[in-house]
């Protein structure tokens, strides 16, 4: 009990709850400036709510994680820099982060504790041992359990009993994948990596270049005994550690590195805008997903490449310089790494053209593909391959120029070594050199060789990651977006502003970027707390164009759009999201890969809750959806099948009004929500969502 008192005294209470993220991220080095936030005056849900939308007021992001009973250990040492909230009390531990049994935590008086983990775990643990630990320690003491072996025999117990115990309330602070790609590696500490790379391939060339040095000197100065062969050895086996390490840190490098990229490519394809995505077919699509796969591989491989060829040039000047020509040969060798690079350029521009015209062909080819049905029946079958034949044969031309490009390339590296024969033709003649200066020269030579090969091959997938990386630049530009930066602490921390229209919106236009006239021009609109309101219009009126600005899927071109008194930009995506939820047109929906709970409930807190799961059966069952849940074997659990085919349209169209009751939010938009249903069901669903919806705006055709 003392030791969990004096850990509670290192917490940070609530009310400094500001203080102590701006001063845990700036320790952790997540922000370089001194940051300032308020700190709430009171918590009317839950604090995560309130700790992320600090967090995305810093540019940052907190998620929320958790672990069982027998891993929580392993979360808290893991999870720093974190927040971790001790039961029972309104106070935080900041985190710093965990190493070898120890906890480093950042005190109210900004000083670092290394506390032991097991206290720390205790903490977080003891709500759910207390109830059991007189019962366990009854048990233990019946069966003449020795004191030096009570705690442990107890954590056994403990742990299995708990095992199933999920344990939370830990807040986990970081980069957000839209932060700057350099920043995120110095984050996660790969720069270390990169330089242990590096020196272990140096020491490594280093130890290997002494080993042939004194090889050589034995055997040229006619001295090759036992001595110069163990000594040789040894050198050789010294390498081997730095090989090993080598190995490790590009391993380690290429996950950490390859698993940030990915992320931040999957935080740009969320983000992309409906008009950004409409715009492009399934081709292009197709042919972004094969591009963005391969920069990963490109890059990496390439970079590593690179590393080694670069330390292997530098090396085989310095022994081309202590050969028979000297700086001549350093010379040569610096003209012919610029040709290299010339002709890297030169086929950097043939493979891009090359590309183009590969990408081009397969969103053609996709593009057939999905309309195949409609060619058929509408495309006059002389016409079906037009253009098939040009296509293919501006392909193989724009082939055979690369294939030109990339073989000038691939002979840089072997006409480097007839150039280097040329610049040791005068020592030669001349007789000047000494056998072990030529010899010196000739291993200068060969390993310059081995090193331009492989920065050709470098410099081949490096440019080749860089036409890649042009094709996906749109996901790194969507993910670079702050789109949340303006969300609402103070609604989080109980002190949202309730005055005002759930949405007001005045004088709206919108106009597509294909379209020269307006879509809307002019619309205004106010909706009050408990308005239940239905909009009604004739097809290509604009509703549903009117109802995506709402909801903030599209930004108006002008006017003003505000909810509960603030626009898009102060609320953030998220936060205009938690007010205004919307059930789109059936077109414009979707039903995911996974059960149908995850259908339902993906707009609320994840992972749900058992009452998450009976209010989203009470909601299926008010809908008419009963029957549905009865048959499929799992319930809810169920999976749907890919799209959802083996829901039928109107199971899928009441799955949908589910969803998005189920957010809970301020305002509900249903566009075209009840066409697909037969006159009784409407009835019974409208019903559902009137009673349910606090304030519901309905878009049907007259």
């Amino acid at each position: 009990m003392r030791v969990m008192r004096n850990v509670r005294n290192l917490a940070w209470p609530a009310s400094q709850l500001g203080e102590a993220i701006g001063a845990l991220v700036r320790k952790s080095g997540l922000a370089a400036d001194s940051v300032e936030l308020p700190n709430p005056s009171s918590f009317r849900s839950q604090p995560g709510r309130w700790i992320e939308a600090a967090v995305e007021r810093l540019g940052l992001e907190a998620e929320e994680v958790g672990a069982l009973y027998g891993e929580v250990g392993r979360m808290i040492s893991t999870a720093g820099p974190a927040l971790l909230r001790v039961p029972g009390a309104q106070s935080f531990l900041a985190v710093l982060g965990g190493k070898r049994g120890k906890v480093f935590l950042l005190t109210p008086d900004i000083t670092v504790r290394r506390i032991p983990l097991e206290e720390v775990r205790s903490l977080l643990c003891r709500e759910h041992e207390e109830p059991l630990r007189a019962d366990v320690d009854e048990l233990l003491l019946q069966a003449g359990v020795s004191r030096s072996r009570l705690p442990s025999a107890r954590a056994a117990i403990l742990r299995e009993r708990l095992s199933h115990v999920w344990i939370n309330n830990c807040w986990v602070l970081r980069l957000t994948p839209g932060a700057g790609f350099v920043k995120q590696l110095r984050q996660a500490r790969l720069p270390r990596l990169l330089g242990a790379l590096a020196s272990s391939y140096a020491f490594q060339f280093g130890l290997g270049l002494l080993a042939w040095w004194v090889l050589g000197r034995g055997l040229l100065g006619g001295q090759l005994d036992r001595g110069w062969l163990i000594a040789w050895a040894l050198l050789l086996v010294t390498a081997v550690p730095f090989r090993l390490l080598a190995v490790w840190a590009q391993g380690r490098f290429a996950i950490g590195a390859g698993s940030l990229l990915k992320k931040r490519l999957l935080f740009g394809a969320l983000r992309l805008k409906p008009e950004e995505i409409r715009s492009e077919g399934v081709g292009q699509m197709l042919g972004r997903v094969i591009e963005s796969n391969a920069v990963e591989s490109l890059t990496l491989s390439g970079g590593f490449l690179g590393v080694v060829a670069v330390i292997e040039l530098i090396s085989g000047a310095i022994v081309l310089s202590l050969g028979a020509a000297g700086w001549l040969h350093v010379c040569l060798l610096a003209g012919w790494v610029a040709l290299a690079v010339a002709l890297g350029w030169l086929h950097f521009r043939r493979r891009r053209d090359w590309t183009e015209s590969r990408l081009k062909m397969t969103n053609d080819l996709i593009e057939r593909m999905v309309g195949h049905r409609t060619r058929l029946a509408q495309e006059a079958p002389e016409r079906w391959h037009d253009g098939e034949d040009q296509a293919v044969e501006g392909y193989l031309s724009q082939s055979a120029t690369m294939d030109r490009a990339t073989m000038m390339q691939s002979v840089a590296a072997r006409g480097w070594l007839f150039v280097a024969l040329l610049g040791l033709g005068p020592a030669f003649v001349a007789a000047t050199a000494t056998p072990a200066a030529l010899a010196v020269s000739l291993g200068g030579m060969l390993l310059a060789y081995r090193a331009l090969a492989k920065l050709g091959a470098s410099l081949s997938s490096l440019l080749s990651a860089a036409i890649a990386w042009q094709k996906v630049a749109p996901l790194l530009k969507a993910a670079a977006r702050n789109e949340d930066a303006g969300s609402m602490m103070a609604e989080a921390g109980g002190e949202s502003r309730e005055a005002g229209a759930v949405v007001e919106a005045h004088d709206l236009t919108f106009r597509y970027r294909e379209r020269g006239e307006p879509a809307l021009r002019g619309c205004s609109l106010r909706i009050e707390v408990g308005d239940k309101l239905l909009l009604e219009g004739a097809s290509g009126g604009g509703k549903s164009t009117f109802a995506s600005l709402l909801t903030g899927l599209r930004a108006p071109e002008s006017g003003l759009l505000l909810a509960r008194g603030l626009d898009y930009q102060t609320l953030g995506a998220s936060g205009w999201r938690r007010r205004v939820v919307s059930a789109p047109q059936f077109h414009e929906n979707h039903v995911f890969t996974g059960t149908f709970a995850f259908n339902l409930l993906m707009g609320r807190n994840w992972p749900p809750s058992a009452e998450d799961f009976a209010e989203a059966e009470k909601v299926c069952r008010e809908l008419g959806l009963g029957e549905l849940v009865n048959r499929m074997p799992a319930g809810l659990l169920q999976m749907v099948g890919e799209t959802g085919w083996q829901l039928s349209h109107g199971e899928r169209s009441r799955l949908f009004l589910a969803r998005a009751l189920l957010q809970e939010s301020e305002l509900v938009i249903l566009d075209e929500s009840f066409a697909a249903l037969d006159p009784e069901t409407l009835r019974q669903c409208m019903s559902t969502a009137l009673d349910r919806a606090k304030t519901l705006l309905v878009i049907a055709h007259p």
